[in-house]
């Protein structure tokens, strides 16, 4: 909560009588406060030493197992899920291994063999999920609202008035200034498709974005296996990740039993160092206890550490960091990539598949006239560049043509030289 937000509050509460508005926003505001008051705690606990949050996790996975009457299972996907897995595997808890592993890359499917772990098929491809509902970019969050924009109804009226103007109704406390509005740089791009509706002038583009990928790809698949077998997840989820599942983490905790959804992230309260160094004690674990899994050919893996995240090293601060990838998920995964730094996730799969690389760049959609088209008109839209990918691995000494209107490298030199002399 803001301190405009707790002077609210307090005024409120220092009221003999609210009005039917008033209450609405005395319930949600009081309710902020609680939550506030669990994320400080949960905060904490992420600030706990190492050893702490390792016994603390063991003891959160068999508190679930035990709640659930050891009907669980784990959710793998890449690393954070892998060490989630040895390390429930190390605790004594021996439960089923699924993954929809096609989607990932193939280092991290040989360690999912290695282990055991069950593959499952997605319900769509992944051209099929991007044709149908659109392109994952920007954040799975973001994503989401735009696809509301894309899509208006009556019943999602309120909640896309909030995401255009910051103002909600009575179950967002009719507040002002909410956090379901979109930041200017992406109401710019994207909310166009309610000019009409809203009385605005932003614009759109010619293609969909979509958040829907991740639940036709991994998480139905996963939620039909818990059904079939009556079976619980263990989900290698921390809240350090950020994004939707921070706020939610941090208020329903680790182990959450829902109506509908009931799931333990022994993990939510790990930083990424954390995770990392959880890493390098389970795979000296493993080389010591490598006989429990299948292996490759009945031999063990040199590591449980997939190589496209490199090698774990210390930064310059002391923190543990991946030499290469840092998150991994599907190779056609847009989420996040305007964040990174060249070379980024498609300068890198184009090092390690450039046929790939250009399916995903250029020939994945066709547009209204029938041009193909792909993720390169996708970035170009959001100002992310993805050209020249051999120069930015380091693979071609011929820098890249100067982009019109911008200054060039070439100029930057002579001015600079002018300067100094």
């Amino acid at each position: 909560m803001t301190t405009k937000q707790r002077e609210e509050l307090a005024l409120l509460e220092a009221k003999e009588q609210l009005t039917d508005r008033e209450f609405d926003r005395y319930e949600y505001l009081k309710k902020q406060a609680a939550n506030d008051e669990i994320i400080k705690q949960f905060k904490k606990n992420q600030a706990a030493p190492y050893s702490e949050k390792i016994s603390r996790a063991g003891n959160l996975a068999w508190e679930f197992m035990n709640k659930l009457s050891n009907q669980c299972f784990v959710s793998v996907g890449g690393l954070d899920s892998i060490v989630l897995y040895l390390f429930l595997r190390k605790e004594g808890i021996n439960v089923p291994a699924v993954s929809v592993s096609s989607l990932e890359d193939k280092s991290i499917q040989l360690v999912h063999r290695a282990l055991g772990v069950q593959a499952l098929k997605p319900l769509r491809s992944k051209v099929e999920v991007i044709r149908e509902f659109g392109w994952p970019v920007i954040s799975k969050e973001i994503a989401g609202k735009i696809d509301l924009l894309q899509h208006p109804t009556e019943d999602n009226a309120t909640v896309r008035h909030a995401i255009i103007t910051g103002e909600t109704g009575a179950q967002g406390g009719w507040s002002t200034e909410s956090r379901m509005q979109l930041a200017q740089k992406w109401l710019r791009l994207f909310g166009g498709w309610t000019n009409e509706i809203e009385g605005t002038d932003y614009t759109h583009p010619d293609f969909f974005v979509s958040d829907k990928c991740c639940y036709y790809l991994k998480e139905k698949p996963c939620d039909d296996y818990a059904k079939s077998t009556g079976r619980w997840p263990f989900m290698g989820l921390m809240a350090s990740e950020g994004g939707r599942r921070e706020k939610a983490l941090m208020v329903n905790g680790c182990n959450y039993y829902g109506v509908s959804t009931i799931r333990s992230a022994p993990f939510a309260t790990f930083l990424r160092d954390d995770l990392l160094h959880l890493a390098m004690d389970m795979n000296a674990w493993y080389l010591h206890h490598w006989e429990m899994f299948p292996g490759i050919d009945g031999h063990p893996l040199d590591s449980i550490i997939p190589s496209i995240y490199g090698e774990i090293y210390f930064d310059k601060y002391g923190i543990r960091q991946t030499s290469k990838a840092q998150r991994t998920g599907c190779s056609m995964c847009g989420f996040g990539i305007q964040k990174e730094k060249r070379p980024h996730r498609f300068d890198l799969l184009y090092e390690r598949n450039p046929k790939e690389w250009d399916l995903w760049m250029n020939h994945v959609a066709q547009d209204a006239t029938g041009n193909w088209y792909g993720w390169g008109k996708v970035l170009d839209y959001i100002g992310v560049g993805w050209r020249y990918p051999e120069w930015y691995l380091g693979k071609s000494l011929t820098p890249p043509p100067p982009i019109p209107g911008l200054i060039s490298l070439g100029e930057l030199l002579e001015m600079t030289s002018e300067v100094a002399l």
